[in-house]
């Protein structure tokens, strides 16, 4: 466990991590000589200290690899030209520190504010509006829940601390007991139920969070819990699983769950989900996508994101009057606060390739799958892939010939004006298209967004599609059946894309499972292909999520990568051999640089040559969750030596001892 406090640090941070779209913080007195008696007394100080934790602790479209629109990298949706380790076998070994994943620096900056501030509050000691002053502290218990949601994914089991600690070594190894997963997922959803209370009677903009993104995260980490207890049952991955490690620890031995068993717990979670998400569900306005991908050129950029308001909200100034938008970041250049994702949706998604099995997940228009459709007229072609499928493909996916800029309002050094053959021969990971399929999402019509660096259209980062889409799931999951608000959701989902067919059991009926499982990991539970109901719910959240970090998230929980274990995946992106669309390139350098036609007639991005993802990408059941760091084993030793008598315990299946691969 990480033993420094970063007491002091924290008080230097609260301006120094804020953001632009926060009330006037800028024209605030300095706070780097603050101490803990005279701060923390003015409503303005608890604005100033939890601007600094948006940009720490919640997700940020500062580049397309690690970004938003790139957040599905190294999964069946998006690959990048490097395979990642995970899918490699004995490449992801144990570590001693596991870098800055293991750190409990955010949690710790976030105690601090509640040993400070809630003594305070509660004696009357805080000026100010009391709406206000209430909001701020909902918003850090918001963030509490954030940070130790994305520990419990990374982790599992996890510690559960709530305040700051004393800098002494016993007191910090008893906090390092770890915590069943459930326990952790059953604090979260306390601090987000806290987060709701406190931020309820506030009317903040949207640039700030606010009661509904509390539902909102809610229902995602209580679906999260209750499909990971569900799909992992009897195995070391769940409390009081078969070769569960928290069982070697004295504090967890006899653990028992507060429900009384596993099923009744994962189904609480799930019954938590429903609730929250049909709170968000019920008010959800979705916006439109007209199937319009804006071309006329001149046009002013209010007209042309008027065209399609759908892919405008991915590419936009201004996120204000997007209803279905609960909590964007604002990006502002004269600040010095900006990204790169317009240049990146203009070239190849930054070496973020679209995957062959993303592309035909899509239904036609129609509603069948595009094995099953008429109206599918093949992949020989970019433009025959985008004719008659599903409009959320058909905007975002781009092809040549179309224009990207639109409106000539500055001059941007990285622009491409208009959309060019895929460049997969190109080496620079600026330009090269990774699969041949690339998106346009997040791009901007002006030319002055086209700089290098200097892109600042505002980052949708919370949206109410994901409830409906968590409430339709988590319903499923609970009772194996659909209800009517289900239903009624899965409807609204698909009646935003204009001129798509909204019943969704045209699509259920129409499904080959086997034809399915070729190209999508959601297709599987535990290694075995699933029912055509649950899988169309998971199809939809694919297509409807695409790019915007959840795929990792769902194959983890839905324990959708053991078949990769025992029969290696080939990543596949466009058609290019035997097809028009071979003839773009030069018949020699294409003939030594992408994978062989012998291999496939689709482009295979990790078997150009010999490589260690050559022969495919593979899977440990200890992927699932990442190994404890070996040094932290051994600091929270008797000896502070020796890992195997540490309080903490190791992952399932990973070793204790440093640069050793999954046994498992």
């Amino acid at each position: 466990m990480n033993t420094k406090l970063y007491l002091r640090a924290a008080l230097a941070l609260m301006v120094a991590g804020s953001f632009s779209s926060c009330n006037d913080y800028l024209d605030k007195e300095p706070l780097s000589n603050a101490t803990p008696e005279n701060y923390f007394t003015q409503e303005a100080h608890l604005e100033a200290y939890a601007n600094g934790r948006y940009t720490e602790v919640l997700p940020s479209s500062g580049n397309w690899s690690y970004g938003t629109y790139g957040g599905d990298l190294n999964t069946d949706n998006m690959v990048s030209n490097v395979a990642d380790g995970m899918y490699i076998k004995d490449d992801w070994r144990t570590s001693m520190s596991d870098g800055d994943n293991y750190t409990f620096t955010n949690i710790n900056t976030i105690n601090y504010f509640f040993d400070q501030v809630m003594p305070k509050y509660e004696e009357g000691q805080i000026q100010g509006n009391v709406a206000n002053i209430r909001h701020y502290i909902g918003e850090m218990h918001f963030m509490r829940a954030y940070q130790y949601f994305t520990m419990m994914q990374r982790y599992g089991d996890f510690p559960i601390i709530t305040t700051c600690l004393p800098e002494e070594l016993g007191a910090l190894t008893e906090a390092s007991k770890r915590s069943p997963m459930n326990e952790v997922a059953r604090f979260i959803l306390e601090e987000l139920d806290l987060a709701y209370d406190f931020m309820k009677d506030s009317q903040m903009a949207r640039t700030r969070l606010n009661s509904d993104v509390a539902l909102l995260i809610k229902s995602r980490v209580a679906l999260y819990t209750g499909t990971w207890l569900k799909n992992f049952a009897g195995t070391p991955f769940v409390p009081n699983g078969e070769g569960w490690p928290g069982k070697e620890k004295e504090y967890n031995a006899n653990y028992q769950f507060p429900t009384g068993s596993l099923e009744a717990e994962a189904n609480w979670f799930l019954d938590q989900a429903i609730a929250a998400a049909k709170e968000v569900g019920d008010k959800a306005t979705l916006t439109p996508n007209t199937g319009i991908v804006p071309q006329t050129e001149g046009a002013s950029i209010s007209a042309l994101e008027a065209e399609n308001p759908f892919l405008a909200m991915f590419g936009t100034l201004d996120l204000s009057s997007y209803n279905e938008v609960m909590f964007w970041r604002q990006y502002d250049r004269g600040l010095g606060i900006q990204h790169n994702i317009v240049v990146y949706a203009q070239k190849g998604n930054r070496a973020c390739g679209t995957t062959r099995g993303m592309v035909d997940s899509f239904v036609c228009e129609d509603g069948l799958p595009i094995y099953a459709s008429p109206l599918y007229q093949g992949d020989e072609t970019l433009h025959n892939v985008r004719l008659n499928r599903d409009p959320r493909l058909f905007v975002q996916l781009k092809e040549p010939g179309q224009m990207n800029i639109l409106v000539n309002d500055g001059v941007g050094d990285h622009g491409v004006p208009e959309e060019k053959y895929p460049a997969i021969l190109d080496s620079d990971v600026e330009n090269i298209y990774t699969t041949g399929y690339a998106l346009r999402k997040g791009n901007y019509y002006g030319s002055q967004m086209a700089g290098n660096g200097n892109n600042y259209t505002a980052c949708p980062v919370f949206r109410s599609n994901e409830a409906l889409l968590n409430y339709i799931e988590a319903y499923y999951e609970r009772y194996g059946s659909l209800d009517g608000t289900a239903d009624q959701y899965w409807r609204k989902l698909r009646a935003r894309n204009e001129g798509m067919e909204t019943d969704y059991n045209i699509t259920i009926n129409a499904t080959d499972m086997q034809q399915e499982a070729k190209g999508d990991w959601g297709a599987y539970t535990a290694g075995v292909i699933i029912d055509p109901v649950r899988y169309n719910i998971r199809r939809e959240r694919r297509c409807e999520l695409m790019a915007e970090s959840f795929r990792m998230m769902d194959l983890k929980r839905w324990r959708s990568l053991d078949q990769l274990i025992t029969n290696k995946y080939h990543i596949e992106g466009f058609h290019i051999w035997g097809t028009p669309m071979e003839q773009w390139y030069d018949a020699k350098q294409l003939a030594a640089t992408i994978s062989s036609p012998e291999r496939s007639e689709y482009m295979r991005p990790f078997e150009a040559k010999q490589n260690k993802a050559f022969d495919g990408l593979t899977w440990d059941m200890a992927h699932y969750l990442r190994p404890i760091p070996i040094y932290q084993m051994m600091l929270t030793s008797p000896d502070a030596a020796t890992a195997s008598e540490s309080v903490i315990y190791q992952n399932p299946y990973w070793p204790i001892e440093a640069n050793m691969p999954a046994t498992k």
